[in-house]
């Protein structure tokens, strides 16, 4: 008979227990120094957390020193400008601008069309905002101005704010545009408001919940948004105006009624100057490198197509609409209407948002590519004062262009002084040469917004590529894109937000659970399911979360865990309970089947023995009934002392053990959580870490924890979580601490006792 016949399966598991920890103290190089446990850890000393300051504090409390560095860090023209090296960046910067400032021209008249505006105030949002964050931006290869995407958003405001009625006149077309400006222009104010305030309170993080599948998207459908808002242009039709969900297939659906009254000379002109800005820019790509700098066809088209309707007559001969007039000069600045905050809100807020992504999403690639840094809130508070202050100007919102800022690196430029260079030049088209392009067909503007839909439109070959790489980006794509598509920009955004935090939620619901082995000689622990090599280590059990714990995942960490330790724990507690519920039912029935025959016996004898027969019989009911109350405890309190002195369960006086009711024993005496997962945990983390050591200590194994981050520790201090069951002595630095002492004390420790009360 081997070993486990003659003592049974605790005996052998205690002596493999032993075995396994002489070896791990042999071939261990850490075994020179003892055993971490956080009592140990925090004997030796930490320092306590840094002081935080606050923004506002400080510029309160500061010195004039500190309220100059203060006011260096919030207007950083004055810290780069004086240090411009003139002789290296000067030539570069202005052929940049001037190429921006070229491209500028026509995308401003033709953004302000696609915001429900007169083209005017496209020039104006190209030439105060540009110069604003000049002064105040980080960036310096951004270009800020116009953007379809910002200028359809603002379209949709400005179309479902202005009176139906004048949306379907001819008639009344500067009545819709007088009731159009203020909307837009008090919309910017507060876009700009909310990018200051959330720049001050550094809250530059808010774009990080916008991740990129979401944004690319997002800018898919805006771009598909934008090219059905320009085919009433291209085919010269009057279209009702349509707003909210289902606003885009109400278009598309009366397009499609429509067509039939389509423009030919609309049609033609718009295929013309479509044709014409394709082929300049398939040039430019096949001669960049020969060519100094992109050739301007955006430009070119734009006073080719304005010669021709003058000369021609489009107007009046073949019924083409045009820019008509342009007023020459700068506007005085206007006080926005404030009775439009209530209803222009929650639309400024997600134009903030998006504005602010856009930017400093592409800020970031320029910065990482030319090796300079750029702050996000400050980034914000440059945009946001650039759309304030615009806004009080009667611009319209504003960010940055990937198109344009693309052109501006490759031409050279290295500073925003080429963005002022070009907001120059566009101040130089308000006061002397707008009113050249009053015979400029609407029809050009839409093909120059169309064919520069050209690289957001690319977009929807991410459908292939994320299939490959990530289905659940994939899925936060297409919800992003058909949310927008329906429900419009605004909803379609919060829509994508909601949906893809929910997603995290989802995905730490269900994370990866394994059980982990130790690779050998080492004290590297990996997956078993994983990694061939790892081979757990008898009697103990490591599990490990690959997400933290908290309410949404919780129960599920519970249940992997007994899963995975392939034992049925809920069951052997239930079973165990009923079998002690049974012995004290037994002993019960025998008490009374005593009582009940002291009673017969002592029936000859008087009243008074009688009652003192009696009141003995249920004095020792009492007590054995509390003796069979603390049965528990009291085992726990012998097993503790059995396994001090070498002992084991069969010599238990008692009949509470697995063993002796006759239940089947885990395979293990020790389980391990590895919690280096956990960056936090709340109270029904608490709650169930604490359940899971009652659990398990009810079928005698004792549990132990791992790898917590100090934060972590904190967090389970501050909320009681260790008491005098559970000590800082079951909470291990590494989780080969935690392995080397539970096969060294295959039972509980000593000084703690072995039942927890359940949460």
């Amino acid at each position: 008979m081997g070993l486990a016949d003659a003592s049974g399966p605790r005996d052998t598991q205690a002596l493999l227990s032993a075995t396994q920890a002489m070896e791990l103290r042999r071939r261990d190089y850490h075994m020179e120094r003892p055993l971490l446990n956080q009592e140990h850890l925090e004997e030796l000393g930490r320092w306590g957390s840094a002081p935080r300051t606050h923004q506002w504090r400080t510029w309160l409390q500061c010195s004039r020193a500190q309220a100059y560095a203060l006011l260096l860090q919030h207007l950083p023209v004055l810290v780069w400008l004086p240090r411009y090296p003139v002789r290296d960046w000067l030539l570069g910067d202005l052929l940049s601008g001037l190429s921006v400032a070229i491209m500028q021209l026509p995308q401003g008249l033709a953004y302000a069309l696609l915001a429900g505006l007169p083209p005017v105030f496209g020039l104006y949002s190209s030439f105060y905002p540009v110069f604003i964050y000049f002064l105040f931006g980080t960036s310096r290869h951004i270009s800020v101005g116009t953007f379809a995407v910002m200028s359809v958003m603002v379209g949709s405001v400005t179309e479902s704010l202005a009176p139906q009625a004048l949306n379907d006149s001819m008639i009344n077309e500067t009545a819709r545009d007088a009731a159009r400006v203020p909307v837009a222009s008090t919309l910017s104010v507060l876009v700009g408001l909310f990018q200051v305030g959330l720049g001050l309170i550094h809250f530059g993080f808010v774009v990080t919940y916008l991740s990129e599948p979401l944004v690319r998207g997002y800018t898919t459908a805006a771009a598909v948004q934008v090219f059905v808002s320009q085919l009433k242009y291209v085919f010269g039709l009057h279209l009702s105006s349509h707003s909210g969900p289902l606003s885009l297939i109400y278009t598309v659906l009366e397009v499609c009624w429509k067509l039939p009254q389509s423009k030919v000379g609309t049609v033609v002109t718009a295929a013309v100057a479509g044709v014409v800005l394709v082929v300049v820019k398939l040039l430019n790509d096949k001669l960049q490198q020969q060519l100094p700098m992109p050739i301007p066809g955006e430009l070119l088209t734009l006073i080719g197509a304005t010669g021709i309707s003058y000369g021609m007559g489009l107007k009046h001969r073949f019924e083409v609409d045009v820019v008509g007039n342009i007023p020459a000069g700068l506007v005085p600045p206007v006080a926005p209407n404030t009775k439009l905050f209530s209803k222009l809100v929650g639309s400024a807020f997600t134009i903030a948002v998006v504005g602010f992504a856009i930017a400093i999403s592409l800020g970031k690639i320029f910065a990482l590519r030319h090796g300079y840094r750029v702050d996000s809130n400050q980034e914000l508070v440059a945009l946001g004062l650039s759309n304030l202050i615009g806004g009080i100007f009667q611009c319209f919102p504003v960010s940055c262009s990937m198109s344009r800022s693309l052109v501006q690196e490759s031409t050279g430029g290295n500073s925003q002084v080429a963005g002022a260079i070009s907001s120059l030049f566009i101040l130089l088209i308000i006061v002397k040469l707008g009113k050249l392009f009053h015979d400029l067909p609407k029809a050009v503007l839409a093909a120059i917004i169309i064919v520069n839909l050209k690289g957001m439109l690319r977009q929807l070959s991410d459908m292939r590529s994320l299939w490959k790489a990530n289905r659940a980006d994939l899925l936060i794509w297409l919800v992003t894109f058909t949310a927008t598509i329906l429900l419009n920009l605004d909803l379609g955004l919060v829509v994508a937000v909601i949906f893809s935090l929910l997603l995290v939620v989802v995905r730490t619901q269900m994370p990866h659970y394994s059980v982990l082995g130790q690779v050998p000689d080492t004290d590297i622990y990996r997956d078993v399911a994983e990694y061939s090599e790892a081979k757990e280590v008898p009697g103990v059990k490591v599990f490990r979360s690959s997400a933290t714990v908290y309410f949404a995942n919780a129960e599920f960490y519970s249940d992997a865990l007994k899963q995975r330790c392939g034992v049925d724990v809920d069951f052997l507690i239930s079973q165990k309970k009923k079998l002690l519920k049974k012995q004290e039912q037994l002993k019960l029935k025998q008490l009374q089947k005593e009582e009940k025959l002291q009673k017969q016996a002592a029936s000859s004898k008087g009243a008074s023995v009688s009652i003192n027969v009696n009141t003995s019989l249920e004095d020792m009911r009492s007590n054995n009934v509390e003796d069979c109350k603390m049965m528990q405890v009291s085992s726990g309190d012998k097993m503790e002392d059995a396994t001090a002195n070498g002992q084991e369960d069969s010599k238990a006086p008692d009949g509470s053990t697995l063993k002796a009711l006759g239940l089947p024993q885990p395979d293990f005496h020790s389980l391990i959580l590895d919690l280096g997962a956990l960056s936090f945990v709340d109270t029904v983390c608490l709650k169930s870490l604490k359940n899971i050591f009652h659990d398990f200590r009810e079928i005698e194994v004792e549990v132990y924890m791992a790898a917590c981050h100090s934060p972590v520790v904190s967090q389970l201090e501050a909320g009681h979580f260790f008491d005098a069951s559970i000590t800082k002595k079951h909470l291990f630095a590494s989780v080969h601490d935690a392995v080397t002492f539970a096969l060294q004390h295959p039972r509980p420790v000593p000084d703690s006792p072995v039942s927890v009360t359940r949460l």
